[in-house]
């Protein structure tokens, strides 16, 4: 059983016992079975920041809740919101896992466990840099708060509705947020852009019932073949989304800034070998790092149709689906994006079955201002911390709330990544390097003091 908040104790523990604790807890926000173990695991955070010496609350948001603490308040001092989340992604395939996804391992200087990277190791970091400080000096060098929701695994779906009724509460000068990677392992790295995102559901539907193919195949639309068919045609052979009028917003990224990102130190066979694949793909004209990073994508997420039990069963299905997302960069907009989708694949649907399209959570790209004086802090920050100056990255994930934040609140955020390129955040042994959350005690504690006097 997860603990109750009244038996929680932290006396004795150290920061890598205090990850561990926050790791059992099993907070999958898209079961509906681990809602008690979401709340145990606010209740977790709540405790840890209360005796840390905020002020705490456990909040609720229409959905899984939010832990709000505030910090010491110095007037004069600047604002500085750190936000988080606890939520972690479904731990299966469970057979694929060297170790149990919520019993912590420690191998070769990594932490193995569902959400040791994304997103309980970085923001924990966050906490304890701030736990550190302040019983260190008994104060710190700005107006902290933390903000730590429950639910961005599942698109941060109550969040902005929290956070208009709480808009006061939330007032900052800057964001932080820890929940990015870095370009190599041990090599700091400031995001300057998220690319944004847009999903949606399609289902195909041909006869009333599952027919027998001996007797109705080759005279009945095949709803499985009609699917494969349309999503073929997402792409063309240039390795390019075929839907009209996809690219219209998309803008071309100067020439010294492609520059800058080949002289990372990445290569194809970085991500060949990361991602175990035979061979790299995707948008001719552009290396592996910048498909990601600057250049909008289609996928297929997932596929359903048919027999799929042990051997055969010789059936035409009644309906297929697939689960799809869009990655957007800078002035692409969600919902043009899914407008066009649909109008497209509408147009791709052959004569015999119906198409319904369900539309899924959608966030907008972000890009930071590289000229901004909280930037150059951060910059400084991570330079202290790692001894080395920081690359600046296009992350090729997508934060929705982001823009949501400087939409709500008018505050710039700085995304200062400490996950390993091979963390395998959502897959099978998610691991977080030891090294990299000491790293992030200590990059919270430059951060802070770089951010009460950024020039």
């Amino acid at each position: 059983m997860p603990p109750n908040e009244t038996i929680i104790s932290f006396s004795g523990k150290t920061d890598l016992d205090l990850l561990f604790e926050l790791l059992r807890f099993p907070s999958v926000s898209t079961k509906a079975d681990h809602a008690p173990h979401m709340l145990a695991c606010a209740q977790w955070l709540q405790a840890l920041l209360r005796e840390s010496g905020f002020e705490t609350e456990v909040c609720v948001t229409g959905g899984h809740p939010a832990i709000l603490a505030r910090g010491p308040h110095v007037p004069g001092r600047p604002t500085v919101l750190i936000y988080g989340h606890y939520d972690v992604q479904p731990a299966e395939p469970l057979h694929l896992w060297t170790s149990p996804p919520f019993e912590p391992a420690l191998r070769n200087k990594r932490v193995f466990a569902r959400g040791s990277t994304d997103n309980k190791g970085q923001i924990l970091a966050h906490i304890l840099g701030a736990r550190h400080l302040l019983r260190e000096e008994g104060t710190l060098p700005v107006n902290l708060i933390f903000l730590i929701e429950g639910e961005e695994e599942t698109g941060s779906t109550h969040l902005d509705d929290f956070i208009r009724a709480r808009r006061n509460d939330l007032r900052c000068d800057v964001i932080a947020i820890s929940d990015t990677g870095m370009v190599a392992e041990g090599y700091p790295t400031l995001t300057q852009s998220l690319r944004g995102i847009a999903a949606m559901e399609v289902f195909l539907r041909g006869p009333v019932t599952d027919l027998h193919s001996g007797i109705f195949g080759g005279a009945v639309v095949n709803p499985a073949a009609a699917l494969v068919k349309i999503l073929a045609a997402l792409h063309d052979p240039r390795g390019r989304v075929a839907v009209p009028g996809f690219y219209d917003d998309v803008e071309n990224i100067p020439a010294a800034e492609r520059e800058m990102l080949a002289a990372l130190p990445v290569t194809e066979a970085d991500y060949q070998r990361e991602t175990g694949v035979l061979l790299l793909d995707g948008e001719e004209g552009y290396s592996s790092l910048e498909r990601i990073g600057i250049r909008p994508t289609a996928e297929i997420n997932g596929l359903t149709s048919g027999y799929q039990g042990e051997g055969t069963k010789t059936v035409l299905p009644s309906t297929a689906s697939a689960k799809l997302t869009f990655r957007l960069v800078p002035k692409q907009k969600p919902d043009r994006v899914l407008n066009l989708v649909e109008i497209h694949l509408q147009n791709l649907l052959p004569p015999g079955v119906e198409m319904e399209i369900v539309r899924g959570h959608g966030g907008m790209p972000y890009v930071l201002d590289l000229k901004s004086p909280w930037c150059g802090a951060a910059q400084r920050a991570l330079e202290q911390t790692f001894g080395r100056k920081p690359a600046l990255m296009r992350e090729g994930g997508s934060i929705p709330i982001v823009q949501k934040f400087r939409d709500l609140l008018g505050s710039d955020t700085l995304l200062l990544g400490l996950a390993a390129p091979d963390c395998k955040a959502h897959a099978p042994d998610e691991n977080f390097p030891v090294e990299s959350f000491e790293a992030g005690i200590r990059l919270h504690q430059h951060l802070l003091r770089e951010l009460a006097a950024p020039v």
